[in-house]
C-alpha cells in the first residue's frame, strides 16, 4: 500500500549541493518525493549533503527550455554508445555530451548522472532515479553491460532499439492522425454549411408555399437545431473529449477495451497488430542478445508491447516457458501472432540463434509497418476528398431537391 502511495504522488525538482567523498562541492538537481529523500540518496552515493531545498516553479510554468523528450534520450544514448566504442571513459563521454546538448534540461540531467557517477554510484543504480527518462529496461541493459564489461556493446544495441522504438512510435502516432483529421474535416465543414449556408436556402423554401421533399426538410432540422444549440454540440465534443482522456488515465480495464477495439479497426488494426508484433520482436532480441533471462526478457517484452492484448498473451508465454515449454508452442497457443513469427522463433530455437532471428523478424514487421503507414498516407487525400464530397453534395442535393421537383411540376 505504502509504495502505490508514493507513485501517486507527483515528484518534485529538488536543488542539492553537497561534499563529496574527495571534498569537492558539487551540487545538481533531482527529482524526489521530500527533501528526506533527498538527503538519504545522497549521502547512499557517499555525499554529504549541506543544503536541500524544493526548486520554485518558474512565472507561468516556463522557463525558457524545452521539455526532455523520448527522442533526446534515444540521441543521447547513440552518443553514448558512439563514444564507448570509440574508447572513450564513461565520465569524459558524458562531460562531453553535456557540453554539446543544445537542450538546458538535458545538459543538467547528463551534468548530474555525471556528478553521481565520478561520486562512486553505479551508471545502472544512477539511471534508475530518474524513471522518467529511464525505464526499467534500459537501466536493466545497462546494468547488463556493466556486469559483463560489454557496456558499449550493450550501450550500442540500447541505442538501436531507442532508434527504432521512436521511429515506430511516430509512424504509428502518424497513422492514427489520418482517420482524426478526416472526420474533424468533414465535422466542420458540415457544421459551416449547417449553420451558415443552409438557412439561405430556408428563406428561399419560404416562400414557395409546397410541401418539400423528406430528405430537404430532414436537412432543414439538423441546420435548426445546429444554429439553436450549436454551443452544446461543441461543449459536448469537448466534455466527451476530456472524460475519455481522464477515464483512459485512469481505469486500466477501459483502456484495455479501448485497446482490443483499436486492432479490430480496418486498415489501422493492421498496422497496430504489426507494430505491437515488431515491438515484441525487437525487445525480446535486445534484451535476450544482451544477456538478460529470457523470462525476465519477456517480462519486459509484455510492457514494451504497447498494447493491453499483446500484452497478457506475453506474459502467458512467459508462464509457459516458465513451467518448460518452447516458446514457439507458447506463442502459437495465443492466436494472435502470425504463423511466419512462430515458425521462425521455432528455427531460432532449435539453431540456439534466438535472438538474431527475433532480429530479423522485428527487422521484416517494421518494413511492413512502414509499407502500411505509407500506403495509408496515400489513401488519405482520395478518402477525404470522397467523405468531403459525400458531404457536400449530400447537402447540396437536399437543397437542390425542391428546385428540382418546382421544374418537373412547371413542365
Amino acid at each position: 500500500m505504502a509504495s502505490k502511495k508514493a507513485k501517486a504522488k507527483e515528484p518534485k525538482i529538488f536543488t542539492w549541493v553537497g561534499i563529496n567523498r574527495k571534498g569537492k562541492k558539487i551540487s545538481g538537481e533531482i527529482e524526489s518525493n521530500s527533501v528526506t529523500e533527498v538527503k538519504a540518496g545522497m549521502r547512499r552515493q557517499g555525499i554529504n549533503p549541506i543544503k536541500v531545498r524544493k526548486k520554485a516553479k518558474p512565472l507561468f510554468g516556463m522557463d525558457g527550455s524545452k521539455p526532455i523528450i523520448p527522442a533526446d534520450i534515444a540521441v543521447f544514448t547513440r552518443q553514448v554508445a558512439t563514444m564507448l566504442q570509440a574508447g572513450v571513459a564513461l565520465v569524459q563521454t558524458l562531460e562531453m555530451i553535456a557540453m554539446g546538448t543544445p537542450n538546458k534540461r538535458m545538459e543538467k540531467l547528463i551534468t548530474e548522472i555525471n556528478a553521481k557517477v565520478q561520486s562512486g554510484s553505479p551508471f545502472s543504480d544512477t539511471l534508475r532515479e530518474y524513471p522518467l527518462y529511464f525505464d526499467d529496461l534500459y537501466c536493466d541493459l545497462v546494468h547488463s553491460g556493466e556486469q559483463s564489461g560489454a557496456l558499449d556493446n550493450i550501450f550500442g544495441r540500447v541505442a538501436t532499439y531507442k532508434e527504432k522504438a521512436e521511429a515506430l512510435k511516430s509512424k504509428i502516432k502518424k497513422a492514427m492522425n489520418y482517420p482524426v483529421a478526416v472526420l474533424a474535416i468533414a465535422g466542420i465543414v458540415t457544421g459551416i454549411l449547417l449553420v451558415f449556408v443552409v438557412p439561405q436556402f430556408q428563406e428561399i423554401f419560404a416562400g414557395f408555399g409546397a410541401e418539400l421533399p423528406a430528405f430537404t426538410l430532414f436537412v432543414i432540422g439538423l441546420s435548426e437545431i445546429m444554429q439553436a444549440y450549436w454551443w452544446v454540440v461543441l461543449l459536448g465534443g469537448v466534455v466527451g473529449g476530456y472524460v475519455f482522456v481522464r477515464v483512459h488515465r485512469r481505469s486500466a480495464m477501459f483502456r484495455d477495451q479501448v485497446d482490443a477495439v483499436m486492432l479490430n479497426i480496418p486498415v489501422l488494426g493492421e498496422i497496430l497488430n504489426k507494430a505491437a508484433v515488431a515491438r515484441y520482436a525487437r525487445t525480446l532480441s535486445t534484451t535476450f542478445a544482451a544477456g538478460v533471462p529470457l523470462i525476465e526478457a519477456l517480462e519486459s517484452a509484455a510492457g514494451a508491447s504497447g498494447n493491453a492484448v499483446y500484452r497478457k498473451a506475453i506474459m502467458e508465454i512467459r508462464s509457459e516457458v516458465s513451467a518448460g515449454n518452447q516458446m514457439n508452442f507458447a506463442m502459437k497457443a495465443t492466436g494472435i501472432f502470425p504463423p511466419m513469427v512462430t515458425q521462425m522463433v521455432a528455427i531460432g530455437e532449435e539453431s540456439g540463434a534466438l535472438d538474431s532471428m527475433l532480429d530479423k523478424v522485428a527487422h521484416i514487421y517494421e518494413g511492413q509497418v512502414d509499407d502500411a503507414v505509407d500506403g495509408l498516407t496515400a489513401l488519405i487525400e482520395p478518402m477525404i476528398m470522397a467523405v468531403l464530397g459525400v458531404v457536400i453534395g449530400g447537402l447540396i442535393i437536399a437543397m437542390y431537391l425542391p428546385i428540382f421537383e418546382m421544374g418537373k411540376v412547371i413542365k
